[in-house]
């Protein structure tokens, strides 16, 4: 070993950091070193305050409401399938379904199935199998001497949900006017009854 050939190690001496730079020079805002005072304390969330004025997501109305049971479907129109049938990508004579579309490059995400709309035209006869389609596109396929399967099933009843006892009819009562008129005949004979005791008995008091 000679003395020119003595060297340091690979990455034993590096650059000093220059901290203090700015967001943009790999250190942070802080240089490395975090927050002092309240936001270097843990439980503590200060965004959307507004130093306590009425912040925005509170000034805001709020309307509607987010439904976790809706069903997210891939819209397909009849055209992009005449366009897949001329390039060869579909094959008329088999069934075509989600999965189908999907290997076709139809369909990029499947998602909670597919919707058929009619946008374009068709002139292939398809065999097609989807969860929903519009009355557009049903007419247009079966137009061509195709068919269109609806997979997806029709909402139940809700009263037959849970065990659920469907609500029996009640059976419908008599207004007051046909009451009325169902007791005005007796209420009419117990007055001419009665009348007529009456005229009896000033006939029996005049004779003596």
């Amino acid at each position: 070993m000679k003395l020119n050939e003595i060297a340091d190690s690979a990455n034993s001496v590096r650059n000093r950091s220059r901290v203090g730079r700015g967001i943009g020079s790999g250190t942070g805002k802080r240089s490395g070193r975090g927050d002092k005072g309240q936001r270097s304390r843990s439980g503590v969330a200060l965004k959307g305050f507004e130093g306590g004025q009425m912040p925005i997501h509170r000034r805001l109305p709020k309307r509607g409401f987010n439904n976790i049971f809706r069903k997210q479907f891939a819209a397909v129109n009849i055209g992009r399938l005449q366009a897949a049938v001329d390039a060869g990508k579909l094959d008329p004579a088999k069934p075509i379904s989600a999965v189908t579309m999907v290997e076709a490059g139809i369909v990029n995400q499947l998602r909670d199935g597919v919707r058929l709309l009619g946008k374009g035209e068709l002139s292939a006869k398809l065999k097609i199998e989807v969860e929903w389609a519009s009355a557009g596109a049903k007419a247009a396929v079966e137009k061509t001497g195709g068919s269109v399967t609806i997979l997806r099933k029709p909402k139940a009843d809700v009263s037959l949900k849970k065990g659920r006892q469907p609500k029996k009819a009640k059976a419908a009562k008599p207004d007051e006017d046909e009451k009325a008129v169902a007791e005005a005949p007796e209420n009419a004979s117990t007055g001419e009854a009665a009348t007529a005791e009456d005229e009896t008995a000033d006939s029996d008091s005049n004779s003596e």
